[in-house]
């Protein structure tokens, strides 16, 4: 398939990827997760323009946010159908952002980022459901400070699909560290969105060149139909 940051590569850069041989397949297992990250009204916005909502939605993805968002919904039905776990994460703040590392990078209204703020839910088109496991963190890394490497465990997964934002911050953190821990990991590129589309291309490069797979909505579905098989 098309990939997303070919715009971005010169020819030397291609060179460096064909004698590198990077980009191979790490391939994914028979006992995958589905982690949808940080899909909260702060970091989605409004499904308009991402130029048209920055003033009341700084951290908001705008359009390309809400289309992913509608691939993350085709996932997760598929998941539940092929009885693949699904957990999410919110990043939040508890009572104060004294511990919040992003909120000393920008200028906008922290208190929307605290836990109990509307803005910091998860959007109500993936309210997660009763069998759904919700981790709240205050870093980039679903893993960091969270109990997620022993839900990981108990329940015996070998493979992680990233879904969610942002591409460049903690989806990517979240794939580094499960690649770091073992897992086989699947970024889902177009369901995945960054407000920067710099970031979100050369985010899904990097990974795809030297982490993980980077793989699209219809190969995921794909791959849970085969688990029922």
């Amino acid at each position: 398939m098309a990939r997303i940051w070919e715009d971005l590569l010169t020819d030397v850069d291609r060179l460096v990827i064909e004698k590198g041989g990077y980009g191979k397949s790490r391939g994914l297992g028979k006992k995958p997760l589905l982690l949808i990250i940080d899909v909260q009204y702060n970091y989605v916005g409004e499904n308009v323009p991402i130029e048209q909502q920055l003033d009341k939605w700084p951290s908001g993805g705008g359009a390309n946010a809400w289309t992913a968002v509608g691939n993350i919904q085709r996932i997760r039905a598929a998941a539940k159908e092929a009885g693949v776990p699904v957990f999410q994460s919110r990043n939040v703040q508890k009572k104060t952002m004294s511990f919040d590392g992003f909120s000393t990078k920008t200028n906008r209204d922290q208190s929307k980022y605290l836990d109990g703020r509307p803005e910091a839910q998860i959007i109500k088109e993936l309210e997660p459901g009763e069998d759904e496991m919700v981790i709240d963190k205050a870093y980039a890394s679903v893993f960091y400070g969270t109990p997620l490497q022993s839900y990981l465990v108990k329940l015996g997964i070998d493979t992680i699909i990233i879904v969610g934002g942002s591409t460049s911050g903690c989806c990517r953190a979240t794939a580094v560290d499960a690649v770091t821990r073992n897992y086989n990991v699947a970024m889902v590129e177009d369901a995945v969105y960054d407000r920067i589309q710099l970031s979100h291309k050369a985010a899904l490069l990097d990974l795809w060149m030297k982490y993980c797979d980077v793989m699209d909505t219809q190969q995921i579905l794909d791959y849970f139909k085969g688990l029922k098989g």
